[in-house]
């Protein structure tokens, strides 16, 4: 699915206005209509709502949403908030009117000053103030009544998105003067601000309600934002050919481990088989060999001339891709083979874990790392190579700027990992929950993205296709085990389940 703009997203409405000849007031309709459904199948008419509109048409979407829950039998109050220079939309004027003769609707028009009502615990606040069209931050009037609404502690269902938070960036934007949802309700499209988990405290739960404005218009608008989905990683996946050997899923070697970490390899190594290699190779120091081959014996493995560390990565054969990096440590034996191997390598490869943090030591080892290789960070990591961040907004930005200079495919982990392209593209993973936040989960993701690359899928597809298998496979482990007790063990017994589950 795409990701549209703010601005994209008015200008598809436009659209579909004029072509269709569609009024604007059809559209708060569908809208409201959608919107008034999801509420009425959450909260039953004993619950009070309390709606708070805007001038614009988020406060013309609010007002007709009241109107249509004043006919199921709700108690409505309803305050609309005109004290902007440029007064109201035609779409909130035509609301405000028909709403003055409503039975059931307390309606109140606020002009100039007035006093805040009582907000009880148990009544529903639905924000209108402001939508996507919101120009600059919340000052004066509006930003006493959103901290007024925040501190009410009652249910806030926000329509569009929370009023005070924007569609793209929200890095300079103050908690305080965003209004803090119980339940967002986007209209068609999701905005790229719900995939930057630090506005996940303004969203609260968020969905998406169709009306039907999508399908014509936007399928020929472009955008450099995708949320990657189900039917997405169904449509690139291949089948299996009846005719086949190992052969036909490629080669991969894993350089992984060292004393105290053995345990990486075998959760990468499970990554890459469950996900379909043909043959895989493990390197590690030689402590790391009868663990590997005792509990991973589908795995061959390649001894490191030292016991405990990995000094030297020299490729004994051609491999389609190298994965480097879970439980390596640090050692400086480790780093300058790490150092020796990259400034060597041609194709692309997949760096992880102590890989990355080897890198981080040697930082100008960067530029040398080949063109469409994909690293995999997760926050510190991230900072540890980039210099550190104050937000995921931040460093997804830093990641577009990074992946562009040194040409690599950048796979972000997080809520929304995020995969992010030299062109500027970004894929966000639709998939996983909190259980993959548990050791050795990101070592099972590289053995998955190693695996895909190496069956002939381009790195960055690779990414993608395999983070989505990744958080679908802890998801499955989850059903299962509940989110506190998933191991990564568990996340790579269920990626065959999930490519299952996608490719049927």
């Amino acid at each position: 699915m795409k990701i549209f703009t703010s601005a994209q997203i008015r200008s598809i409405e436009n659209a579909v206005i004029e072509k269709e000849g569609v009024t604007s007031i059809e559209l708060v309709e569908r809208a409201a209509s959608a919107i008034t459904w999801e509420i009425m199948s959450r909260w039953r008419p004993s619950r009070p709502m309390m709606v708070f509109a805007g001038p614009g048409n988020n406060g013309a979407d609010a007002l007709a949403v009241a109107r249509m829950l004043a006919d199921e039998g709700y108690t409505v109050t309803v305050l609309l908030f005109n004290v902007t220079d440029r007064g109201l939309s035609d779409a909130c004027r035509h609301y405000r009117d028909e709403l003055t003769n409503v039975p059931g609707v307390s309606f109140t028009e606020i002009t100039n000053d007035f006093n805040p009502p009582v907000i009880t615990r148990d009544a529903i606040v639905i924000d209108g103030l402001f939508g996507s069209g919101l120009k600059e931050p919340l000052k004066g009037g509006f930003k006493s009544l959103v901290d007024y609404i925040n501190s009410s502690n009652a249910t806030i269902v926000s329509i569009d998105m929370p009023s005070g938070m924007f569609g793209e960036w929200n890095e300079a934007t103050l908690s305080r003067d965003v209004v803090h949802a119980t339940l967002t309700l986007a209209i068609e499209f999701p905005r790229l601000s719900f995939f930057i988990q630090d506005n996940a405290e303004f969203l609260g739960e968020w969905k998406v309600l169709d009306i039907k404005l999508a399908s014509n218009e936007s399928r020929g608008e472009q955008s450099p934002y995708y949320l990657l989905e189900k039917k997405d990683v169904k449509r690139i996946l291949r089948q299996r050919p009846e005719f086949c050997s190992k052969a036909d899923f490629g080669s991969m070697l894993l350089v992984a481990g060292c004393y105290g970490m053995i345990g990486a390899s075998q959760m990468a190594a499970l990554g890459a088989l469950r996900s379909g290699i043909g043959r895989l190779t493990v390197h590690g120091p030689r402590c790391g060999f009868i663990p590997m081959q005792t509990s991973v014996p589908e795995a061959m493995f390649h001894a490191d001339q030292h016991d405990i560390v990995i000094t030297d990565i020299s490729p004994k054969h051609e491999y389609d891709v190298v994965a480097l990096g879970p439980g390596i440590g640090t050692h400086d034996y480790t780093v300058r083979a790490v150092e020796n191997f990259i400034n060597m390598s041609t194709n692309p490869l997949v760096i992880d874990a102590d890989g990355l943090n080897c890198i981080a030591q040697r930082p100008n080892l960067l530029e040398h790392v080949p063109p469409m290789s994909v690293i995999t960070p997760h926050a510190g990591e991230f900072d540890r190579l980039f210099g550190p961040h104050t937000s995921h907004e931040s460093r997804l930005k830093t990641a577009v700027e990074k992946s562009a200079y040194y040409s690599i495919i950048i796979l972000l982990k997080g809520r929304y990992t995020s995969v992010v392209r030299p062109d500027g593209k970004i894929y966000f993973i639709g998939s996983g929950c909190q259980a993959l936040a548990t050791p050795g989960s990101g070592d099972v993701l590289t053995g998955i993205v190693g695996s895909f690359i190496a069956q002939g899928y381009t790195p960055d597809l690779a990414a993608a296709i395999g983070a989505y298998i990744h958080g679908m496979a802890g998801t499955l482990a989850a059903e299962n085990d509940g989110t506190f007790g998933v191991l990564a063990t568990d996340v790579a017994r269920n990626i065959s389940k999930a490519i299952r589950d996608i490719l049927n």
